[in-house]
């Protein structure tokens, strides 16, 4: 049996619909459905057992598991109560290494692109201790992630005991379907794909940078099935263990995401640029690009696809439908 927390989630639950395409039907989730009708993005899955992240201890009791892939987490960026986002992303995450290094059991979790801060750094997931603690979040959700990569990057500088294979992922900008009930976190595609559709004007944010475009802003957008294959490839891949970033390695600017979803629908482009709010215009990220050499170098092939292909593909499959859920 597989255990994928935050398996209703976004990414968890586009993992799950892989794991039974792939013929497994042994995968239990954890995770809260709420009432925001998450629980469409497992409506057309086959689970092994659903459970609540408080009911967790007491069902590892006694069990045996091939891995567990914990992807659950408070992921708003804009979350403020610390004492919660702690226990939930880190004080929890520790438990679960702690269990699978107990029981030698497979675990692969996610970290996030956030660790990076603004940038200034760069965004080289460089797994030594000295350039993880180089490393300053910008913001609440991103210091827990980075916590949690610290604490296992100490551990394995210390060659203390870990599970036989642990993996981090630095996810980028993820996009996708079932993306639906984050709603301020969704992608901008998503947020914006009914005014794209009904021709209304969608609002970009204007530049306040020399010698950068309005709209030209520009993030690593990773297609949530790209991935998912990532994810695949390791737990084929038992052997593959360390910290990696998840994302294309090719930075495009939201411009180049609407014009997509534009192209996708064969209309022509209504696009407004505005103010970026006072409030955040120092602190706005204009670029972030991550390296994946180091996951090449490990082993991976599965190549990246393609923005403009993605979009036609998220578009067309989803966007466009009445039931846009995977």
């Amino acid at each position: 049996m597989l255990l994928v927390t935050g398996g209703a989630g976004f990414i968890g639950s586009n993992l799950v619909a892989a794991l039974n395409d792939s013929g497994r039907s042994d995968v239990a989730v954890c995770d809260l459905l709420g009432h925001d009708g998450k629980w469409r993005n497992l409506a057309r899955r086959q689970l092994a057992d659903i459970l609540p992240p408080a009911e967790l201890p007491a069902w590892l009791n006694g069990r045996r598991l091939d891995a567990i892939i914990h992807l659950g987490a408070i992921s708003e960026t804009t979350a403020t109560d610390g004492d919660l986002v702690i226990e939930t992303n880190f004080r929890f995450s520790i438990r679960l290494l702690d269990w699978c290094t107990v029981h030698a059991t497979p675990f692969i979790y996610a970290s996030s692109a956030a660790t990076y801060g603004d940038g200034a750094q760069g965004f080289c997931d460089d797994p030594r201790l000295a350039a993880l603690k180089a490393l300053r979040p910008m913001n609440l959700y991103g210091w827990s992630k980075h916590l949690f990569d610290l604490a296992v990057a100490e551990r394995a500088a210390r060659g203390e005991r870990l599970p036989p294979q642990w993996a981090g992922l630095k996810f980028f900008n993820v996009f996708g379907p079932n993306e639906y009930h984050k709603g301020a976190m969704m992608s901008v595609l998503a947020k914006r794909f009914d005014d794209v559709k009904a021709g209304r004007k969608v609002q970009l944010f204007k530049s306040h940078r020399d010698g950068i475009a309005d709209g030209d802003q520009r993030r690593d957008f990773i297609y949530v099935d790209d991935a998912v294959r990532v994810m695949m490839w390791l737990l084929a891949t038992p052997s593959v263990s360390g910290l990696f970033n998840v994302g294309t390695g090719k930075a495009r600017s939201f411009k180049d995401l609407m014009l997509a979803a534009y192209a996708a629908l064969g209309t022509r482009p209504n696009i407004e640029y505005i103010d970026m709010p006072a409030s955040i215009r120092d602190s706005y990220q204009y670029f972030t690009q991550g390296d994946v050499d180091r996951l090449q170098r490990a082993g991976y092939n599965g190549g990246f696809t393609a923005l403009e292909d993605s979009v036609g593909t998220y578009v067309g499959d989803f966007l466009d439908r009445a039931d846009r859920f995977r």
